[in-house]
C-alpha cells in the first residue's frame, strides 16, 4: 500500500472510530452515563457476572480506572460485588436488577443504532482487515 494511502486510511480509521465514540457518549448520556460505564454494563449483561480484573481487560481499563467505574455504577445502584466463594483475592461484578432492566431498556436501541452505521458494509472482511492491522500493530510494540 502507498504510504499516502495508509496514512489516510489510519486518519480515516480514527475519525470514524471518535464519530461511533461521540454517538455512544450521546446515546447513554441520557440514562446519565459514560461510555466507558456503559461498557462495563454492557458486558455484564451480555456475559453475566466477572472478575472486576478480568472486566478491566475486556474494556480496555487500568486498574485504578476499573475500581472508579465500579465504584460509580455500585453508586449508581447497577451493579454490586461479589466475593469468590472459591478465591478471597477475587471479587466479581454483578448485576443488579436495576442494572439488567437500565440495559434491558437501552441495549436494543443501541444495537439498532450501531447496525444503522454499519448497514451495507461486508463487516466480514472489515473485522478481519481490522484484526490483522491489530496485530500487526502489537507485534511491532513487542518487538521494536
Amino acid at each position: 500500500m502507498e504510504e499516502r494511502q495508509t496514512l489516510k486510511a489510519i486518519t480515516v480509521l480514527l475519525r470514524a472510530s471518535q464519530s461511533i465514540q461521540d454517538v455512544v457518549k450521546q446515546e447513554v448520556a441520557e440514562y446519565g452515563l459514560n461510555p466507558t460505564e456503559f461498557s462495563v454494563l454492557e458486558l455484564l449483561y451480555h456475559k453475566g457476572d466477572q472478575p472486576i480484573q478480568t472486566i478491566g481487560k475486556k474494556v480496555l481499563l487500568t486498574s485504578g480506572s476499573m475500581t472508579y467505574i465500579v465504584d460509580r455504577l455500585e453508586a449508581k445502584g447497577y451493579l454490586i460485588r461479589k466475593a469468590c466463594p472459591s478465591d478471597r483475592r477475587v471479587t466479581y461484578a454483578a448485576l443488579t436488577e436495576a442494572g439488567y432492566r437500565l440495559m434491558s431498556c437501552i441495549f436494543p436501541a443501541h444495537e439498532k443504532r450501531m447496525d444503522e452505521l454499519f448497514d451495507g458494509l461486508d463487516l466480514a472482511d472489515t473485522i478481519t482487515q481490522l484484526k490483522t492491522v491489530g496485530k500487526r500493530a502489537e507485534a511491532s510494540k513487542k518487538f521494536n
